[in-house]
Parts: C-alpha cells; structure tokens; sequence
C-alpha cells in the first residue's frame, strides 16, 4: 500500500468488526423475539421501570455519539484521495539570484520517458517533500504483458539517475506502484490488480 492508496486493510477490518457486531446485535434480537434464546422474556420492557435516568447518563450519551460522530467524520476524510501538494525547488544561482522549479516541471520529462517504455500505458507521478528530504511516487499503468522488471530496471539506470542529476541530489526514495489494466493492448480497461516496487 503507497501514499496513493485509501487505507483499504483499515477500512475492511472497521467494516467487517462493525458487520460482526451489528449482525450479532440484530441476530440476538431476532432470536429473542422469538424465543430461540431464553436470555430474555420477549415481552420484557428494555429498561426496569418506568422513571427518567439521570442527568448524567444523558451527558453519557451526547458525548459518546458527538466522538463516533467525529470517528465518522475522521473515517469519511480518510477515504479521499489526495494527492500530495508538489514541491517547489529554488536554487541558488552564483550567489546573485535564484531560481525557482516546480516540482512538476523537473518530473515531466521523467513521466515522459517512462511513458514510452514497452508495455507502459500510462506514468503519473508527484514529488514532494523539502530539498533536504525529497520523495518520488510513481504510479505506472501496463498492460498485461508490460514487464515490471525490466520498467523497475530502465527506471533505475535512466530516468531515476537523470532526474536526480537534474535536481542536484544525491538520494531520492523512491516508491513505484504498478496498475495492470484487464486486457492486453487495453488503455481505458480499469486496473485491476497492483504491484508495489521501491527504488533507492
């Protein structure tokens, strides 16, 4: 799972606790409505009495459903794909001025060549992170019959190597991730599977 990816592994096991235990809770109901579990007499009121709780266990409850509120909210934003904001790069120039790079401008000609490599139907990527701590994610789409190794390699020995001479770095981590789409040759077929791949 890259930067690129929603935090599908959390998501399913929230979803699939959550499931349980909603399926439990309707599943004990049902069975005490009729009478398979003892537990409980079906005619039984849910709370003993017929006088108002608390001041306090109202407050209980505002606050627990304000902060699920808030998990939901939490979870919800969770699950927008945001890609992160590019860098912008300046560089001094003889000491009399500098110049300024977007981060997008010094990666397109990277994109560019991965793009042509054989089976590589599309290239995306960002680079963020400050000068002193950059970061690459590359997203390649392939065909079927695209060959991850042989992209991971010409990325290593080219582009990678280019772009960092480009940008006067020494080390740029690097995380590839690999979208194979359904059918060979296809380029609007959806992706359907993903390899991840990091370089250094």
């Amino acid at each position: 799972m890259t930067g690129h990816d929603r935090p599908a592994r959390l998501n399913r096991a929230v979803l699939a606790v959550t499931g349980l235990l909603l399926l439990a809770a309707g599943g004990f109901a049902l069975a005490t409505r009729f009478a398979v579990l003892d537990v409980l007499a079906p005619d039984a009121p849910l709370v003993p009495g017929d006088a108002l709780p608390p001041p306090w266990v109202w407050n209980v409850i505002a606050v627990a459903g304000i902060a699920l509120g808030l998990l939901a909210v939490r979870w919800l934003v969770a699950q927008v794909a945001r890609a992160p904001r590019s860098s912008l790069w300046r560089f001094d120039t003889d000491g009399s001025g500098r110049t300024e790079l977007a981060a997008s401008t010094a990666l397109a000609p990277l994109l560019a060549e991965a793009g042509a490599y054989p089976g590589v139907r599309e290239a995306r990527g960002v680079l963020t992170g400050a000068g002193n701590a950059p970061r690459l994610e590359l997203v390649i789409s392939t065909d079927r019959d695209g060959e991850p190794g042989a992209i991971r390699r010409a990325l290593a020995t080219g582009g990678l190597p280019r772009l960092r001479r480009a940008l006067d770095l020494d080390r740029l981590p690097t995380t590839v991730e690999f979208r194979l789409t359904g059918n060979p040759g296809a380029r609007t077929a959806p992706p359907t599977s993903s390899e991840q791949a990091r370089e250094r």
